[in-house]
């Protein structure tokens, strides 16, 4: 079995923290602990998956500026803009820092957010709020196939790997796609209140540890 590297013993490490923490709040019955506590709004859990999501945006900008200094604009551009996808996921998981700063939510956001917070996944259009919707089933079934079907899919399939490489995505290895899975069953079993928050922050630690070593290294250059 391969070694884990310093950064994946570091990442994974956390991960399985949090599912262990997450697990003794299940099987005690701390129920009202893990959600005031553990998993609360500005909690531990929330602002380390914001840190996390903010610092995969940094190893993606880093990785776009390796394509542009090898003269691979297409690639320089698409990593560009998953790295400012992940800062946008980052500053949506903590409103921005409006909790923080202290300032008031605007009018669109107050009549259309049902938070009534600055951030656009907790909007409500006519009747779909879209945490529930896009950002909800939507986004979790992409993110699995990305977790899970696509490292198994990449190494078997040639028009799989071109198509991932022809757009500079980075492939998670074997080891992402089984701590997905496991932890998608886990919070599929354990009946908490913003559970949620916990499935978010092991996609952040994972999502980092596969942009620092993806499967298709060979496709970006070595991080310095």
């Amino acid at each position: 079995m391969q070694r884990l590297n310093t950064a994946d013993q570091l990442l994974f490490g956390l991960a399985y923290a949090s599912l262990l923490f997450t697990l003794l709040y299940y099987v005690t019955g701390f129920v009202q602990q893990f959600h005031d506590g553990f998993a609360q709004e500005d909690g531990p859990i929330e602002w380390s998956t914001a840190i996390f999501l903010f610092i995969s945006s940094l190893v993606l900008a880093r990785r776009s500026l390796e394509q542009a200094r090898n003269g691979a604009w297409v690639a320089t551009l698409l990593v560009a803009l998953y790295a400012l996808l992940f800062f946008f996921a980052s500053g949506e998981e903590i409103s921005w820092g409006q909790r923080v700063f202290g300032w008031e939510t605007t009018e669109f956001f107050a009549e259309n957010n049902y938070q009534n917070e600055t951030n656009l996944h907790n909007l409500v259009i006519g009747e779909q709020q879209l945490a529930k919707t896009l950002f909800g089933s939507v986004l979790t079934t992409v993110l699995l196939l990305y977790l899970v079907a696509l490292p198994l899919m990449y190494t078997r399939f040639n028009w799989v790997k071109t198509f991932a490489d022809a757009l500079a995505i980075p492939v998670p290895g074997l080891r992402h796609a089984a701590l997905a899975f496991g932890a998608s069953l886990f919070i599929a079993v354990v009946d908490l209140p913003r559970k949620w928050e916990v499935y978010e922050f092991i996609f952040s630690v994972v999502a980092l540890s596969i942009f620092i070593a993806p499967t298709n290294s060979d496709r970006f250059d070595p991080m310095a």
